[in-house]
């Protein structure tokens, strides 16, 4: 993203002619200069590292705080980048509560906040901050399958990935299947099962889970069965299908 001349380009301008001869609209990027970046647990590296960077060749101060269970990660790219000679005043980097760091902001009132994570969040932040804020909250993904069958195997293949690839951490990873009876019929969910079941801790096809506990999971689970037309999907596989996966037998969706 900042290879070669992109640096630059992000302070690129524009210009707009007008309606009327010798009209023009000019603007300029200039930095904010006070800014605060705070970001989620999933992508510890890529997500701050990106939106830092870039606030960085602006000229921007840039405030920065990572979910704690993984703010030592950005902490080691914050020395990696002291290392290389950034002044160690460039960047603030807060460990800690998020509680904490509402507060902090409430106070500092920085010109520009970006903040990935949760729709909760985002929207006491729209609030506290009076709208100086850039928002990427949670998505919560569905997947929907008509009652044409076709493709059963790669729709198996896909509705894994999207499940459980980066053991189900992205934020586009699939909350939610509703499926037409004519995909159990022809076999989806044995297709799912055996798909799931080949995911194991030894080869990081899934990832351990910290800060969930089995029963949260299960309890989770269980209430994604009490949608209306949800089946049973325990008996399709391990818990780690029903856990991201509820299944809809309606007849016309």
């Amino acid at each position: 993203n900042f290879s070669g001349d992109q640096v630059r380009f992000t302070a690129r301008g524009f210009s707009v002619p007008g309606d009327h001869a010798g009209q023009t609209s000019n603007g300029l990027r200039w930095p904010y200069g006070p800014v605060a970046l705070i970001t989620p647990f999933n992508f510890p590296l890529e997500i701050p590292a990106l939106q830092l960077m870039g606030a960085l060749f602006m000229g921007n101060k840039p405030l920065v705080h990572v979910d704690r269970k993984v703010s030592i990660v950005i902490e080691q790219l914050l020395r990696l980048l002291h290392h290389c000679g950034m002044p160690l005043t460039d960047v603030d980097l807060i460990h800690g509560d998020g509680r904490v760091v509402n507060e902090l902001l409430l106070r500092a009132k920085p010109r520009s906040t970006l903040f990935t994570g949760s729709q909760r969040v985002a929207e006491k932040l729209a609030l506290d901050l009076q709208g100086k804020v850039f928002l990427e909250d949670a998505g919560y993904d569905w997947k929907v399958l008509g009652p044409d069958v076709a493709e059963l195997d790669y729709v198996a293949w896909q509705a894994d990935q999207d499940a459980y690839a980066c053991s189900g951490q992205k934020c586009s990873a699939q909350s939610l299947l509703l499926m037409h009876r004519n995909w159990r019929k022809a076999g989806l969910l044995e297709q799912l099962k055996a798909r799931a079941s080949t995911r194991q801790l030894s080869d990081l096809t899934i990832g351990p889970v910290l800060t969930w506990t089995t029963k949260a999971m299960l309890d989770h689970m269980n209430k994604l069965l009490q949608l209306p037309g949800g089946g049973p999907a325990e008996q399709a596989g391990s818990w780690q299908l029903t856990a991201a996966l509820a299944f809809s037998q309606a007849e016309d969706l």
